[in-house]
């Protein structure tokens, strides 16, 4: 999930238009997750209907949004004058991740109630983001494995492409690249697929060693990726599809929808889990062009709260779950229970009230400093200021 600072909006200078269109894809994706682990941990019930049945692809939507952005900051900063630096880089990507993410993993290791039985893993594991290489279902901070391939992409993209650069900086390679990627992946879960048929516990088995994974997981950062290099190194056919923003939102919302309907069906099916996340992945990817497209609706588009939303989600991410399983137990102490409509207000609003506050006592202070230290992905800032726009 890539986190917005005070000053600056999807890594472009804060004196850049704010893009409503990528703020209602965060606030969707972040609602999405909340909605859905609500109905998995707390109310175990059809809450929110299949909306919070097929929630978990608002990660999806963050992995799809990260690759993205964040290629689009590497691909730009390397074409600039300043040049691209991987020291500023990691630096910059450090201050964003890490102060929120340190916080609420202090809080599972010293307040019990926090984790509730769940077991913890040890520490050196959260520590190094390699939690979700055969994570057991279950876990205390289980939701932080979406937080570690996070981790684990920001690390190698910059690398790769750097790699790429020095090695002629073939974009023929670079598609050759993307495209060995998708169908890695597809062959990798299809394998892994016929694995888990013969095991006795098929879940489990899906879910540690499929749902997790880092080499299953990738598609829609990837595709993402694959955005921002038709971005930045061919402009004329980004020109052209962009020119379609409606028809992509479209086209976007119908692949969406038809793998959202499969995985309804039969979300453990073979079918799905091999074919499903690419085509999610395709869905998504159409939406960001959308979002991003001058004349589209969705980029046009203001929905109310969004754009808090859309700052606050890494907070709201983080923080949700362990609070809403300790508050759903209170509130059914008092009487209510998990599908009251008392409590479900309360819940919701308790985790955008908690995500606010992180976000306002730890992520801002840190992404100031950030501003002030590490203000670009450039090599030279300098030549930066200097360059004509």
């Amino acid at each position: 999930m890539i986190r917005h600072s005070p000053t600056t909006m999807y890594g472009m200078p804060s004196t850049t238009t704010r893009i409503h269109g990528l703020d209602t894809l965060r606030a969707l994706a972040v609602t999405l997750v909340v909605l859905h682990h609500y109905v998995l941990f707390v109310s175990d019930a059809p809450t929110f209907g299949w909306v919070g049945e097929v929630g978990w692809v608002g990660v999806d939507l963050f992995f799809a949004l990260s690759g993205y952005l964040i290629g689009n900051q590497i691909f730009t900063a390397m074409k600039s004058p300043g040049g691209f630096s991987l020291k500023h880089f990691y630096a910059r990507r450090l201050l964003r991740t890490l102060p929120n993410y340190w916080v609420v993993l202090a809080l599972y290791f010293l307040w019990p109630a926090f984790r509730g039985d769940d077991p913890l893993l040890p520490l050196w594991e959260y520590a190094s983001f390699i939690q979700n290489f055969a994570l057991e279902p279950g876990s205390a901070f289980s939701h932080s494995w979406s937080l570690a391939i996070e981790e684990q992409f920001y690390l190698l993209l910059p690398v790769v492409a750097l790699l790429g650069a020095l090695f002629g900086g073939s974009l023929r390679l670079g598609w050759t690249a993307i495209a060995l990627v998708f169908v890695a992946g597809m062959l990798v879960r299809a394998e892994l697929w016929q694995e888990m048929a013969g095991e006795n516990h098929k879940l489990y088995f899906y879910f540690k060693y499929i749902y997790y994974s880092s080499f299953c997981r990738v598609d829609e950062l990837v595709a993402g990726v694959a955005l921002a290099l038709l971005r930045n190194h061919h402009p004329g056919a980004w020109t052209r599809l962009t020119r379609h923003g409606n028809l992509m939102g479209g086209l976007g919302l119908l692949a969406c929808g038809v793998a959202f309907w499969f995985f309804l069906d039969d979300r453990y099916g073979y079918g799905i889990t091999v074919f499903g996340f690419p085509l999610m992945a395709l869905g998504f990817s159409l939406l960001i062009v959308a979002a991003v497209a001058e004349d589209s609706v969705l980029r046009r588009l203001k929905v109310p709260g969004a754009g808090a939303l859309a700052l606050w989600s890494y907070a709201i991410y983080l923080l949700h779950k362990p609070l809403c399983v300790m508050a759903a137990q209170w509130m059914a102490s008092h009487g209510y229970g998990a599908e009251h409509p008392m409590t479900i207000a309360a819940l919701l609003a308790l985790s955008v009230l908690t995500g606010w506050l992180l976000y306002k006592l730890v992520e801002t202070p840190f992404m100031l400093l950030r501003e002030r230290y590490v203000p670009s992905n450039a090599a030279h800032p300098a030549q930066l200021t200097a360059a004509p726009r």
